[in-house]
């Protein structure tokens, strides 16, 4: 779900306010052409155009047969276990960084200045992180940047309009005011191939107005056309529309608005790049997560093969959602099974708990180099610990100039969403999955806060299109009184874990934080150190009724291992402060906010 905001270049009236729900992909369209653009130093050229190949039909349903699930009041049972909240003994924090270093990243002001101010202020950043050959690039929802390892800025901030469809987000004249659209561009990915030396990008897109009352989307891939992203780029795009044209399957209710593909999530193997996301007609529904692979040779050579889409089977009583495919981080991939790709989902439909998590593959993956694909997909649920929709975050008092500036008098300082429990990122490494999810927890003083589950999975394709799978280690980060949440797991090739996340609550202004997960002091480390609350426009009624008081964090962070076996962490901070006095001589703040919106991000780099 994303939030933009449509603003003048002065003053606090809004001109409009565009709520995207969560929203799907599906399919392949003809080419869009982009062409050879300039955008910084970065030249992008247009690909071949994928062709779409529909194996829908050959998914089956999950294998079920070993889970037994009887919902009984707001709670789940599994084998008749009582499914309650977690109540763990919780990690201490340190008041050291436990030896990380780091940077400042991407904030909502390098977002909103670039591509000289043709831009939305828009929340939350939804980070990206890759890793490789010396470079660093993170990406937020509508710009990137590439760094040195040393947090040196090579490049950036780079607007996704510019680089991927040749527009503008927002065309604004001297005044301010936005006179013309672009692509709507959301949901960054960023990949580093260590197998190949090539940097993946992928964003979801919306074009501007509707074909024939259609609102026609897309997934843009980037690929580096060697392994200096400050070169030259392919770009790729694919119609997720739905509808039944241009290529694409005609799913549910697509034909009525068209549908759009919420968070699209990626991974890798030897042989294939994959994306999924969740199909949301515009008209409402549901269509549960589709998955495509297409052939990883042919998207770095600029000749792509086919995209096999493939639309997921319904997991117990609900459809499967947030499929996370897997990367690895040194390039050892399972070549079993002519080749196999893997993937995490959470299993908790309504908004309680459960004790379930799936996992999936895609096998025969190296098929994906010929001209007639042949792939196999699998499912199995797995008993896990206890996990469950997470409440909001209770924010330490602090300056919040925008709130003070537009809201009630007696207003309090809003909360921080923490969304669901969806799966995040996964990592597959010395034979697990690892990953994680956000979780309701009661703490040792008996509050109600957010936590994290975390599962090590290890799953094995077997003959006759069965996955064997199961959780192998499985815990929960939770800090006494407060909040920890959107964790990613990076893993180096030597199977060392470490969890990136953000802590918050009354004791904690939010900070980018860690914790090693195979080893250290057991401490949760803090590098990026929160300096103020979040005072985005998403926080107050007044500007955002929909959200009603409760600002937007996340949507995700990011955790990647780099050539040197460091793990690299990305999460959402608050970085700076200033009192209304300052704001409202300066509602930059020096640089440091803008007027709308005052998140930050935080990279990390920790040798485990």
């Amino acid at each position: 779900m994303r939030k933009r905001l449509t603003l003048a270049a002065a003053g606090l009236a809004a001109t409009g306010i565009l709520v995207l729900a969560s929203v799907a992909a599906a399919g392949v369209g003809g080419s869009f052409t982009v062409g050879s653009v300039n955008a910084g130093s970065i030249n992008t050229t247009q690909g071949s155009p994928l062709t779409q190949l529909n194996l829908a039909n050959e998914v089956p349903d999950g294998d079920e047969a070993d889970a037994e699930i009887k919902v009984g009041g707001s709670i789940k049972q599994f084998h008749g276990k009582p499914v309650g909240v977690p109540t763990p003994a919780g990690q201490t924090v340190s008041g050291s960084s436990g030896g990380a270093t780091g940077f400042p990243g991407l904030d909502h002001f390098d977002q909103r200045t670039a591509d000289g101010g043709n831009q939305f202020s828009l929340e939350p950043p939804d980070q990206a992180l890759c890793v490789g050959n010396g470079y660093v690039i993170e990406g937020v929802n509508l710009a990137f940047n590439v760094y040195d390892t040393s947090g040196g800025k090579l490049l950036g901030p780079v607007a996704y309009n510019p680089f991927y469809t040749q527009d503008h987000a927002a065309t604004r004249d001297a005044s301010g005011a936005i006179v013309a659209e672009g692509w709507f561009l959301s949901d960054p990915k960023c990949y580093y191939d260590t197998d190949t030396g090539r940097f993946f990008m992928t964003v979801l897109g919306e074009e501007p107005g509707l074909t024939n009352g259609i609102q026609r989307t897309a997934v843009f891939i980037a690929v580096s056309k060697s392994s200096n992203p400050t070169g030259d780029w392919w770009i790729y795009h694919f119609d997720t529309t739905d509808d039944g044209q241009n290529g694409t399957p005609g799913n549910p209710g697509c034909n009525v608005l068209g549908c759009l593909g919420d968070q699209p999530l990626i991974g890798a193997d030897k042989y294939g790049f994959y994306v999924t996301t969740n199909e949301f007609p515009f008209a409402g529904g549901f269509n549960g997560a589709q998955i495509y692979a297409t052939s990883k040779a042919g998207l770095e050579a600029g000749t792509p093969g086919a995209l096999v889409h493939f639309v997921t089977h319904g997991l117990q009583e609900g459809p499967a959602y947030s499929v996370q495919p897997a990367t690895s981080p040194d390039g050892t991939y399972d070549t079993g099974a002519g080749g196999t790709e893997y993937f995490l989902s959470a299993l908790e439909f309504n908004g309680t708990l459960d004790g379930r998590i799936a996992a999936w593959t895609l096998t025969n993956t190296s098929s994906l180099d010929s001209a007639t694909p042949n792939l196999a997909l699998q499912s199995a649920v797995m008993k896990s610990e206890p996990y469950g929709a997470p409440p909001p975050v209770e924010q330490k008092p602090g300056d919040n100039p925008l709130g003070q500036l537009i809201g009630s008098p007696n207003d309090p300082l809003g909360t921080i969403q923490s969304n669901d429990d969806r799966m995040n990122q996964v990592v597959y490494a010395n034979g697990l999955l690892w990953s994680g999810v956000n979780t309701v927890v009661q703490t040792q003083d008996g509050s109600t806060r957010v936590g994290i589950a975390w599962f090590a999975v290890d799953a094995h394709a077997k003959a006759k299109g069965k996955l064997d799978a199961h959780v192998k280690q499985q815990g929960y980060v939770s800090v006494n009184g407060n909040n920890v949440f959107f964790p990613a797991i990076g893993v180096n090739g030597s199977g060392k874990a470490v969890m990136a996340f953000t802590l918050a609550g009354p004791g904690y202004f939010p900070s980018a934080a860690w914790l090693n997960l195979t080893g250290g002091d057991g401490q949760i480390h803090v590098s990026g150190a929160g300096l103020g609350p979040d005072d985005g426009f998403t926080q107050y009624p007044d500007e955002d009724p929909v959200d009603n008081g409760s600002g937007r964090w996340g949507d995700y962070g990011a955790a990647v291992a780099g050539p040197d076996g460091s793990i690299w962490l990305a999460s959402e901070y608050i970085g700076q402060t200033c009192t209304l006095a300052e704001f409202v001589v300066d509602t930059t703040c020096g640089g440091t906010r803008t007027i709308l919106a005052n998140w930050g991000t935080f990279i990390t780099r920790v040798t485990p």
